[in-house]
């Protein structure tokens, strides 16, 4: 009996490379590709060792690593593990309720509410940006981010870019930290958001971007950095950093993102 591939097998091991290839993909995000690569490279001996060259000794010793390779697994990715079971349910029903949004036509005042809640976050960025004032502004989509929400100072006001400018202000107690915005809404400020454990980070960018990309690694949030050093401004998102843009630019990607 010759050996036969079928449709069921061709769409089997297309699955199996897209999976694969998403595993990389978040991986390297996170700085964990090479832990990756090293556990593929040890399988790719393990086989060899066993199935190849019937290594009885030796092969003995990679099975019994093996055997409890899962809960291994499991301790080094547990990250990974959770952001991306988190991905995949904040698809948000995939964006089906937004597409037919779109497709009908959305509301016209809430539009021109939401594009003034974005300019006054971009002119308040500018600003900031001008006078080389650290911020760092997180802005919610699909993900509840009520858990670091309670970490800092409720504040429940409308989007105001004199507002921010004053949370950041240097004197002002509530400067360090982050501010979430939620529900077109300044929820709190001064919250702390988890650093992201990537060691591609270049060692210039400080805790403000670390954080940017440690939130948008667990969530779908944007994240806005507003560097004290030099004042340039930039954005994370799904886990990746864009820096010094201007502001026309970050008005641009954010009325895109969030449409």
């Amino acid at each position: 009996m010759g050996f036969q591939i079928g449709l069921k097998d061709i769409v089997d091991i297309f699955l199996v490379a897209i999976l694969l290839y998403q595993m990389f993909k978040l991986l390297n995000r996170s700085g964990a590709v090479n832990i990756f690569l090293g556990i593929l490279a040890f399988i790719i001996c393990w086989f060899l060792v066993s199935y190849v060259f019937k290594m009885e000794l030796l092969g003995g010793i990679f099975d019994r690593v093996v055997s409890v390779g899962a809960f291994g697994l499991i301790v080094l990715f547990q990250d990974e593990i959770r952001r991306f079971f988190s991905r995949i349910g904040t698809t948000k029903e995939w964006n089906f309720y937004n597409n037919i949004k779109r497709f009908f036509g959305s509301n016209t005042i809430e539009k021109d509410n939401n594009d003034f809640d974005l300019v006054q976050i971009v002119l308040a960025c500018r600003n900031l940006a001008k006078s080389t004032t650290g911020g760092l502004i997180i802005i919610t989509r699909s993900n509840d981010l009520d858990f670091y929400t309670q970490s800092g100072e409720h504040i429940n006001s409308s989007i105001n870019s004199r507002l921010i400018e004053c949370i950041f202000f240097k004197n002002n107690p509530l400067h360090d930290g982050a501010l979430i915005v939620s529900h077109r809404q300044l929820a709190a400020a001064a919250c702390i958001l988890p650093v992201s454990k990537n060691q591609s980070i270049p060692k210039r960018m400080g805790l403000r971007h670390r954080a940017a990309l440690g939130i948008t690694e667990h969530s779908d949030a944007i994240a806005i950095v507003i560097s004290e050093e030099t004042g340039h401004i930039s954005w994370a998102i799904n886990g990746q950093l864009t820096v010094n843009v201007k502001p026309e630019q970050l008005e641009h990607f954010l009325s895109e993102t969030l449409s």
